[in-house]
């Protein structure tokens, strides 16, 4: 149907000419959706979550972390644009709904901490503290999240931002 087309204007030699700029305009239209869909965070379990937003200018997780009892957390500290906030993935395969706390700690003493609604089933999921206008560094933060079956139960995991593997891997 294109087959027969031919350009007006333009003498021997402008097809070629507007065939490779419209396939430029076409590479160039399909790798830019990639640059920003592409902010992803890998949670407990090797989920992973999509950002609604764009990536943070500054990202500082602790490790990914397991609980005999089938918990997975990674806390992190978030930054972007004189913003601060934390962080946890978390994936409960317990089959109990737990309670769970997420704190972000400041470097002036400042905390924040949010309660975090987990439910019985085992999908990846987040949660957030507000954000705060950031004080000083942001590498001075650090996230704490803290999982239990109850109030007064023991902690099934802790997970900080800003922890060290100790094993040496």
């Amino acid at each position: 149907m294109l087959r027969n087309h031919r350009p007006r204007g333009g003498g021997p030699g402008a097809g070629p000419l507007r065939t490779s700029a419209l396939a430029g305009l076409v590479a160039a239209a399909l790798l830019l959706p990639l640059g920003g869909a592409s902010a992803e965070q890998v949670g407990g379990g090797g989920a992973r979550v999509s950002a609604p937003s764009p990536s943070p200018e500054s990202t500082r997780c602790g490790p990914e972390l397991a609980s005999p009892d089938g918990l997975e957390a990674q806390a992190c500290v978030l930054t972007r644009g004189g913003d601060t906030w934390a962080r946890v993935y978390y994936r409960n395969t317990t089959g109990d709904a737990l309670d769970a706390y997420l704190s972000l700690l400041g470097p002036d003493g400042r905390a924040v901490r949010t309660t975090c609604a987990t439910g019985a089933d085992d999908a990846p999921a987040t949660c957030e503290t507000p954000r705060e206008r950031t004080r000083g560094a942001g590498a001075l933060y650090t996230a704490v999240s803290e999982f239990a079956r109850g109030a007064e139960s023991p902690l099934l995991l802790r997970s900080v931002s800003n922890s060290v593997d100790v094993s040496g891997s």
